[in-house]
Parts: structure tokens; sequence; C-alpha cells
């Protein structure tokens, strides 16, 4: 089962709540992977400890353009069929901008002249490893780097099969996300009682069903702020799984890069609840 963790803001505990449960259901004697999705700021290594192989770098193919073969002005089909504008016409030769370029290779399909090579560009960095008897992947985009999704792609890939995979999405709504939510089986949304943490858990609900994604939620840091978060679900009929609450310890812990599983035992009664529910409501859905 692949399990999504994201959020519609960043802040809200997400990676938090995905490395706990990914403690909890190991301990439970399933094989668990992990994926930290979220390229642009990785941080589950912080808490899961992983011991990390070399790191490898990613590559996307890019085109390369040889204009002595090229049929210039009068043809120009690469150019007018780019979405993402990484070609134009310049001083009477095409021109590439590698980093707009997205790698789908339509505009060598499409070159009458087979004018158009590949080439490749460095996107980033990753690595995998073992954190305990968890399976951990990772990814660090590289600085300057415009595009999260191709290099969140090739962090998946690396994923091996196992009872339970999760996968830390990256925060908010964006195309980082849909590229982390690809195939997956469920979706658990974490949101935080704030107004902010309800205007964005809103966001993350619709994306949800716009994916087409079973998905239920849960709040963390309950008590710091007001009821309207578990008010919205009630009336949007998302299933709350599990609430955490807001304590010092559990912030000390945190920023001491513990596992509150491990740290605090009064939290891994409430993770086991929330891991018993979320594939209660995964399998019931699917059966369903």
């Amino acid at each position: 089962m692949r399990i999504a963790i994201a959020s519609g803001k960043g802040g809200t505990g997400k990676t938090t709540v995905a490395a706990n449960l990914a403690r909890v259901f190991s301990d439970q004697g399933k094989k668990v992977c992990f994926v930290d999705c979220d390229v642009e700021e990785p941080n589950a290594h912080f808490f899961l400890k992983p011991e990390l192989g070399p790191e490898r770098e990613e590559y996307v193919p890019v085109p390369e353009v040889d204009m002595d073969k090229c049929l210039g002005a009068e043809c120009r089909k690469c150019i007018e069929l780019c979405r993402f504008k990484s070609l134009i016409w310049m001083a009477d030769q095409v021109m590439s901008f590698p980093e707009l370029c997205h790698g789908c290779g339509l505009c060598q399909l499409a070159c009458p002249a087979r004018a158009i090579g590949e080439t490749t560009r460095l996107i980033g960095t990753s690595a995998s490893g073992r954190a305990g008897d968890i399976d951990f992947h990772m990814g660090l985009l590289r600085i300057g780097e415009a595009m999260a999704p191709p290099l969140i792609k090739a962090v998946k890939a690396r994923a091996e099969r196992a009872d339970i995979e999760i996968l830390d999405c990256p925060p908010g709504t964006s195309c980082p996300v849909v590229e982390s939510m690809q195939d997956v089986d469920y979706a658990l949304l974490v949101a935080e009682p704030t107004p902010f943490g309800l205007h964005d858990l809103g966001l993350a609900v619709n994306l949800m069903r716009k994916l087409g994604l079973r998905f239920g939620a849960a709040v963390n840091r309950a008590g710091m702020g007001d009821g309207r978060v578990e008010d919205y679900l009630e009336h949007e009929a998302v299933p709350l799984l599990g609430s955490l609450p807001h304590t010092q310890e559990a912030a000390a812990a945190y920023s001491r890069g513990e596992l509150l599983v491990e740290a605090l035992p009064e939290f891994r009664g409430r993770y086991e609840s929330m891991a018993r529910a979320l594939l209660q409501q995964a399998d019931g859905e699917a059966e369903a």
C-alpha cells in the first residue's frame, strides 16, 4: 500500500507524522519503505537517521539542435509545439533554454529534418539507505533548479516494493505535490488548527478531489487553536483519522530530532491508533 502524507501548507508537522507512522508500521513487523519527496527541503532524515549510500546524480533529457540540419524560419515546428516555451527563434537560429525544458521529447519527434538530438541536464542528487528496518530514499534539488517533479519521479523510482510505502510529500498543492501523488493508494492530509491551516486544508481537499484520490485527515498540534478544522472536516465528510496534542514536551523532542513515538510514550498510542484507522479506512474504501 502506498500512502502519501500531504498538507496544504508548510509547517503543519507533515514530516513528523510521516516519520512516526513509518516507525510504528515497522515496529508492527511490516516491511516499510519511506520516500522523502520534498526534494527542495528534505528533512525526514533528521528524524529517521538513515545510513545512506553514495549519492547519485540525476539528469533529465534536453534537446540539442543541429542548425546545419535545421530547416530554419520556414519550419519552426519545434518552437510552435513546445508548450513550456523552452525553444525560441532568435538571431536566425533555434535557441534552447534547458532550465524550462520538461524533457518530454516532443520537439525531437516533431522535427521533420531530424535536426534535434538529445543531451542531459543535471537536476540534483538522490540517495538511498536504511533507517533500522525501514528502506529510506531521498533527493536534493540542485540550487537554482526550478522544477522539482523530475527529481521526485527519479527518487520514487528507487523505492523498492514494501508492505507499506510512506511518501512524505512537499507542502502546498502545486506540481511537486501532484507528481508525489502519482499512483498512491491513499492520502493523509495533516492540518493545524489555525486560520491559515484551515484555509490551506481546503486547498488540499480540493486537490485530492480533483485527482480522484481517497483521503483522510489528521490534526496536529490540537489545542493550540480552535475547532474550526474539525468542523470543516465534518461538514466536508472527510474522515478524521487522528488528533495529536500540542505539548511543550513534543515540541522539545521535535527540536532534538527525536521521534515522538520513542521519546514520549503517550504519543505512541495515538500514532498506533492513527495507523490502524489509516489502514482500515484505506482497505475499506479500496474494497468498496
